[in-house]
């Protein structure tokens, strides 16, 4: 097995949404605001090679929405999918696999793309699209708090390709642990990944950055927060005990990050990129 990290772009949002009830005075210790007060975020997937399949974890925003959609969104930077693919050497024809975390749009809007004719299709169209059965229920009849979220030209599409596979089908078909969490959306999923004796965990936005591994640190966005305060306080706790390595999805300057105990709880020790943790 090897791990890469592909980078599919960066965006910003607002600091208080991705926050919360915390103040500004605190989270902007960690993650600066602009003067709209927009943050840094990445929207980083994780390509793992096997023997035979090449799965990829989540698929960013993509590029097929309106000019108008993006531009809440203030997208900076010069990365996109087919480049960082490409410096590894690999093609999204390639790609086996692409599991998504959550159908949320900033997580598998790069799942689909506009046609030459204009129609919406599998932008990885070898690929077989995983979620969870629970999950997608909760998404395709969405409540009105993640209606934005849930956009039908993501979802839709995958659904009518005959690609879809939902985890509980295959137990066994996927070379990495699945974690499951509730807080952010219904039956978010987790990757946790064994990797040259090391284990990885894609966080996804169970912690999103690494200014939000204090408990009580939650996303505006969370449908139940109170739920997501005690997910996060037994996995970090059992992350600390099993030195756990946390790769962070929408980190732009924090890909690899390990953990320590302080008197006010888990926090993070050092950055890494898995290049130069692992070598490779």
């Amino acid at each position: 097995m090897k791990l890469y990290s592909i980078e599919t772009g960066n965006f910003k949002l607002d600091g208080g949404a991705m926050f919360g009830v915390v103040p500004k005075t605190l989270w902007e210790r960690t993650n600066p605001a602009d003067e709209k007060n927009n943050i840094d975020m990445a929207a980083r997937s994780l390509l793992i090679e096997t023997n035979d399949r090449l799965i990829l974890i989540d698929t960013g925003l993509g590029n097929k929405q309106s000019e108008r959609f993006f531009s809440y969104y203030d997208l900076w930077g010069n990365h996109d999918m087919d480049n960082s693919l490409q410096a590894h050497g690999f093609h999204r024809d390639e790609i086996t696999d692409v599991f998504l975390t959550h159908l949320h749009f900033d997580h598998c809007g790069g799942a689909i793309q506009k046609s030459k004719k204009g129609h919406f299709e599998p932008a990885f169209k070898n690929a077989q699209f995983w979620s969870n059965k629970a999950h997608w229920k909760w998404a395709t009849v969405p409540n009105a708090r993640e209606k934005a979220s849930f956009l039908i030209e993501n979802i839709q599409p995958i659904a009518e390709s005959g690609q879809l596979m939902f985890v509980e089908d295959h137990p066994n078909d996927l070379p990495f642990e699945v974690l499951f969490f509730d807080g952010h959306t219904e039956k978010q999923m987790l990757p946790k990944i064994t990797y040259q004796g090391q284990t990885i965990v894609f966080a996804a936005d169970l912690i999103p950055t690494a200014g939000h591994l204090p408990i009580p640190y939650v996303m505006g966005y969370d449908t139940r927060p109170l739920l997501t305060l005690d997910e996060k306080e037994r996995f970090l706790q059992t992350a600390l005990e099993n030195n756990y390595l946390l790769f962070l999805e929408h980190d732009p300057y924090h890909e690899l990050i390990s953990l320590k105990s302080t008197p006010k709880g888990v926090r993070h020790h050092q950055t890494h990129t898995l290049k130069d943790y692992f070598g490779s």
